[in-house]
């Protein structure tokens, strides 16, 4: 699938904060060429006819786990959602955050866990891989990590990555850019194209490993 953010929530207002509308046009070009299903993110309920109108799937960020308005309202539609673990959320409150979905009807839920905030400042977040058995212990839903956000740091996220396959997650969310260092967004956390193609190759022998497949 290809996830790209047309509403994009920044700790500065003053970031790049996606394109919007125009946004979710080009999604819907990139989909027409690729054939590559669509994820976006939903920041408001407001924006949640135009994302539906254009995405295959949510995104429900990591700054909205607990908008619980939101999740209700994601909650009566059909179209899958990506839920994605808070800044600072438990894994009881992240689950929590799930049934809010899962209460009103819709049960078509990935969870992503992207790290969290600690003591550490060297990473972005701190990628807490142990989520991902726990996660798929007490719930019956898929898990995918994102070492991208998780780390914040490109040469970092194959490794991670690895990692990832390897405790057992059902995905992987990666961003990829053809060129980091003009990136709008994201630019430290982005690996080139022939870097990304290189870490898959390399997750092949991980994935068989341990009885999964790429």
């Amino acid at each position: 699938m290809l996830r790209g953010g047309a509403f994009k929530p920044r700790t500065s207002p003053y970031s790049f904060r996606g394109l919007k509308e125009e946004g979710l046009h080009m999604l819907a070009d990139a989909r027409r060429e690729t054939g590559l299903p669509i994820v976006t993110e939903a920041m408001d309920t407001r924006h949640l006819e135009a994302v539906c109108a254009h995405a295959d799937m949510i995104q429900i960020g990591s700054r909205n786990m607990q908008n619980y308005t939101l999740l209700e309202e994601v909650g009566k539609l059909r179209i899958p959602v990506l839920l994605k673990r808070g800044l600072s959320a438990t894994i009881e409150e992240f689950l929590f955050a799930a049934e809010y979905v899962a209460s009103g009807g819709n049960d078509k839920i990935v969870l992503c866990e992207r790290g969290i905030r600690t003591f550490e400042t060297l990473t972005r977040n701190t990628l807490d891989l142990s989520a991902v058995p726990l996660l798929k212990k007490l719930s019956h839903l898929p898990v995918i990590v994102d070492p991208s956000h998780g780390t914040g740091i490109w040469w970092l996220v194959p490794l991670m990555a690895r990692a990832a396959v390897a405790v057992g997650a059902d995905g992987l969310l990666i961003e990829v850019h053809s060129d980091p260092d003009h990136a709008l967004s994201d630019g430290d956390q982005s690996l080139r194209p022939d870097k990304f193609a290189a870490m898959m190759a390399d997750l092949k022998p991980i994935a068989l490993a341990v009885g999964r497949e790429i």
